[in-house]
């Protein structure tokens, strides 16, 4: 592992990339070939996320509607946060009826913002099915969700958190644990 001032470097740019065609893989196997799939990226990771694994998907053969979820309205901590910005949810042509729905996050912690994903979800129509897919998992779950495709499980204390930066927000693709005990 790399110390650098953003934390502890756990998974580097090659990592991430075999995660993402993992999961990519991992889509395709569990939906049967990968035909009517929305895959829905939670901003702010989580919608290049998903444009990522679109791509790999299409490289495969597979072409599948991507877009993106805001949840800020739906989320019930607002009260306990900064002032979030209302972002912009877009779907792909055809909307999500019937479709095999893939909610994309970068990290999965405490599920409360998969819990508000869902609600936005039940307001924009009534797919065949709802999967999640995270890069990181680091545990300590408040709600009984569970993610369909991790990418790394990651056992985090509290105290700690998980940075995932990805090129096209933080111009290098890493993710870093901080905070708690130094190893």
């Amino acid at each position: 592992m790399v110390s650098t001032p953003a934390g502890r470097q756990v998974l580097g740019e090659a990592d991430i990339a075999r995660s993402l065609t993992r999961i990519a893989h991992e889509i395709i196997e569990r939906n049967e070939g990968g035909d009517n799939i929305v895959l829905l990226g939670i901003p702010t990771r989580g919608k290049p996320l998903a444009l990522r694994l679109a791509q790999i998907l299409q490289d495969l053969g597979h072409d599948i509607g991507v877009g993106s979820l805001d949840v800020v309205p739906y989320r019930d901590d607002l009260h306990r946060r900064p002032t979030m910005t209302i972002g912009r949810t877009e779907l792909p042509d055809g909307g999500i009826d019937e479709t095999v729905v893939v909610l994309v996050d970068d990290v999965l912690y405490s599920g409360r913002t998969i819990r508000a994903a869902l609600e936005a979800i039940n307001d924009l129509g009534r797919p065949a099915k709802i999967q999640l897919a995270v890069l990181v998992d680091r545990g300590h779950r408040e709600l009984p969700i569970r993610p369909d495709f991790v990418g790394k499980n990651l056992p985090t204390s509290s105290e700690e958190s998980v940075k995932v930066h990805l090129s096209e927000i933080d111009s290098e693709d890493a993710i870093y644990i901080a905070g708690g005990q130094s190893a």
